[in-house]
């Protein structure tokens, strides 16, 4: 029973009779469902699709990438319609925040302007944020959603200075790790920090990883080792782990228990 609280399945649609199969022995394998981002338009309506095709193990979320380049003003009017029509199938609004690692960085400003939007977003709909703000953009990213009284989001694979951690646990935020935790002294030291009622995992896949996990294609299975070593680090046992991590999960994206 585990949750991808963070995943890019769209890209992994090239043969949807593929990414069927590879759904159905993810099930058989303990994967429970799967929180879908989107980057852009297109990447929000291929998610919804597959929503639909596969309506209860997908939880779908719509978005721009804050990696990208800054969308339209009409692609933005346009992704707050389809979340607007769309309420009612969508789990949260993301992958949504602030570029840290691109050239988009210049126009932060921009940037921080759509994030606000976003969260305007959020609360009107009543649902979470999904966050991608690490390092120095995380404190940012966080005094936003406090202006706006965001009441749920999910900072995924965080990166971030220590107070600025701490106002994020403080505000009873979810904070996701990656199978980096299984091989990465930041990622353990991270996930001792964290509520027990607040931590969840992630593959953020198709992105790649290294350790145990080199040289295979990143999928939700990947969280079976990532579970165990999560257990290790915040000596629990397995079982409890995965059932706490999966209620924080639900509970975060409004997931009913089935």
């Amino acid at each position: 029973m585990i949750y991808d609280s963070h995943i890019h399945l769209d890209a992994y649609t090239a043969c949807p009779a593929d990414l069927a199969y590879a759904i159905e022995q993810w099930m058989e394998a303990g994967i429970t469902g799967v929180i879908a981002v989107s980057t852009d338009l297109a990447s929000a309506y291929r998610t919804l699709e597959l929503q639909r095709a596969f309506p209860d193990f997908v939880h779908a979320a719509a978005g721009f990438h804050p990696e990208r380049q800054l969308p339209s003003d009409r692609e933005i009017s346009e992704m707050l319609q389809l979340i607007a029509t769309e309420r009612d199938r969508l789990a949260a609004i993301g992958e949504v925040g602030l570029p840290h690692y691109s050239e988009h960085t210049k126009s932060l400003s921009h940037y921080t302007e759509l994030l606000e939007i976003f969260a305007g977003e959020a609360v009107k709909h009543k649902l979470p944020l999904v966050l991608h703000a690490v390092h120095d953009k995380a404190e940012i990213a966080l005094s936003i959603l406090q202006k706006h009284k965001v009441p749920t989001a999910h900072f995924h694979w965080l990166k971030a200075p220590e107070p600025v951690l701490q106002r994020i646990i403080a505000s009873r935020y979810y904070i996701s790790v990656t199978p980096e935790v299984c091989y990465r002294t930041r990622d353990q030291l991270l996930l001792k920090k964290l509520p027990n009622d607040r931590f969840m995992l992630e593959t953020d896949g198709p992105w790649p990883f290294t350790g145990v996990f080199s040289h295979n294609k990143t999928t939700p299975l990947f969280l079976l080792e990532t579970a165990r070593q999560a257990a290790r680090v915040r000596a629990m046992d397995l079982d409890t782990l995965l059932v706490q991590a999966s209620a924080n999960t639900r509970r975060c994206y409004g997931i009913s228990e089935g």
